[in-house]
């Protein structure tokens, strides 16, 4: 039996650990491609000597332009071990979006992903220094080449991952992690006996969502943690999961609602071997009822959703497979209660705390809590408190067990598929159009992917707004799931008596029989 390894909080840590613990047991694994835990052990190590051979050093940035990958995660990894930092970046971004994160990083490499072997000329005249860009071969080559020598591992409070989360004023901000932030909380459950906290010895994880998002890239080091596979999927299709769960022995996942359905409407759903499946995680929004039945009915699994964020490293409430009925209560309307390590608090304006069944502000503190935005000291100050709180900008309530029940989104984010939009980047991308004069950017509700992205719009004197026109604007500018799927065109937006405008007086409408604004 492995010892508990709950006092572990580093990469470096974890890898040597696994390697002297259970070389020969598969570590990693993408469709052919398997990596024990000796090799990762080794493979990282030969990372992070090249990269320090190279001339990076500890607090160094590195950015990797791609899809999920095995080499994402062996780079991603051995950075780490020598505090060195990886960003991964949105492989759907448009390349504008790519150079503005290369950019902010300064990132000294930036490796291109299978498939991105054009990267160089896609960011030609865009960046603002001079970072090495490697391709896959080339990132293979050099791992397969270095030699492995002695360094000194990361500790605990360095940075290792610096992700990119979409911000209100438009461009997007570096939220630092540190190798505490990734594993600390896991010590706190390490003591609860719950099914669910424990994990088997025969048991494997699927990484199938985008590893720019710490839902992609945290179930891959919640592998790691686990000493336990990591099967990686370039990116999420029905098929790739179909084969994990049947080949590869996959015991859980996580999924945003739109990929479960997706799963269940495809024809070989039915016909696969879910008895190994355990628990599918889902986040992002909470599920539909009728979606929950019938995936309770196909995969015969537990079902437990995450809430968190970037900011907080992923997830810090947790609403448990017992509390998903498919009947239907009013817990499952809830994002659960705080992970053991987790204060979860709802305040006024003034950060006050409020009573029991008031709506306020979420905040949060754990270790769990980001270090802040990178080179941003006054956003980090908005959204981080003195002593250690994180204000989520979403809107809730908690109920007398400590539910915490999400009423709004205090910042107008809208989350379509699982991925975050923010209405200031897509109303830039807009605003240049020469028949629009003002716009505005909501999200609606969507059956498929929770939320729509949807404009506003108000035309120029004399002008006449075309909807496919506005659209293909916006797809020049950024990343097509941003772009909106329907334009409203009004004669003035609504505004309070400062001049902002009220989205929330645009968005009710399209909200009416919800039961809050967000889907």
């Amino acid at each position: 039996m492995a010892r508990d390894v709950s006092d572990l909080f580093t990469f470096d840590q974890f890898l040597t650990h696994w390697a002297a613990e259970r070389p020969d047991r598969v570590a990693l694994r993408e469709e052919d491609r398997v990596y024990s835990h000796g090799d990762l052990d080794d493979l990282t190590a030969r990372v992070a000597s090249a990269l320090l051979g190279a001339g990076l050093n500890k607090g160094d940035r590195v950015a990797w332009i791609g899809k999920n990958s095995d080499l994402y995660f062996i780079l991603f990894y051995g950075a780490a071990r020598a505090g060195i930092v990886m960003a991964p970046v949105g492989w759907r971004l448009s390349p504008a979006e790519w150079a503005f994160i290369v950019n902010d990083t300064r990132a000294k490499m930036v490796f291109a992903g299978p498939g991105f072997e054009g990267l160089a000329d896609q960011l030609a005249g865009r960046l603002e220094h001079d970072p090495v860009i490697v391709d896959a071969a080339k990132a293979w080559a050099m791992i397969e080449g270095a030699a492995r020598t002695a360094f000194d591992p990361s500790g605990a409070n360095d940075a290792v991952l610096q992700l990119y989360t979409s911000g209100t004023t438009g461009n997007p901000k570096g939220a630092v992690l540190s190798n505490r932030n990734l594993f600390a909380l896991r010590k706190h459950s390490s003591t609860l006996d719950l099914p669910y906290t424990r994990w088997d010895d025969d048991e494997a994880v699927l990484v199938a969502m985008p590893c720019a998002h710490i839902g992609g890239t945290g179930l891959g080091i919640m592998a790691l943690a686990a000493g336990l596979p990591g099967i990686v999927l370039a990116e999420f299709n029905p098929e790739g999961v179909f084969d994990a769960v049947e080949q590869h022995g996959v015991t859980r996942f996580f999924m945003v609602p739109a990929a479960l359905q997706m799963l269940l409407m495809h024809p070989r759903c039915t016909s696969v071997d879910y008895s190994r499946l355990k628990y599918i995680l889902y986040g992002a929004a909470p599920i539909p009822l009728e979606l929950l039945r019938q995936c309770i009915q196909v995969f015969g699994a537990q079902f437990i959703q995450a809430y968190g964020m970037t900011e907080t490293t992923g997830t810090i409430s947790m609403l448990p497979p017992e509390d998903h009925d498919p009947a239907g209560n009013k817990r499952m309307r809830s994002a659960g209660k705080a992970l053991p390590g987790v204060e979860i608090r709802v305040v006024d304006a003034d950060g006050n705390p409020l009573p029991t069944g008031e709506v306020g502000e979420v905040v949060t503190r754990s270790s769990n809590n980001m270090l802040g935005y990178w080179n941003l000291p006054d956003a980090t100050a908005n959204t981080m408190t003195d002593d250690g709180w994180i204000r989520t900008g979403d809107a809730g309530y908690l109920d007398e067990d400590g539910y915490l029940f999400i009423h709004d989104r205090m910042k107008d984010m809208i989350i379509t598929g699982g991925e975050n939009v923010y209405p200031a980047e897509v109303e830039s991308a807009i605003f240049g159009h020469p028949a629009v004069q003002e716009v505005a950017v909501i999200g609606i509700p969507d059956a498929k992917w929770g939320e729509s992205v949807k404009a506003v719009v108000v035309a120029k004197p004399g002008a006449r707004i075309e909807e496919a026109d506005i659209i293909a604007w916006a797809r020049e500018r950024i990343a097509p799931f941003k772009c909106p799927r329907s334009i409203d065109v009004i004669d003035a937006l609504p505004r309070n008596a400062s001049g902002k405008i009220l989205r929330k007086d645009l968005r009710a409408p399209y909200w009416e029989g919800y039961e809050r604004m967000v889907n």
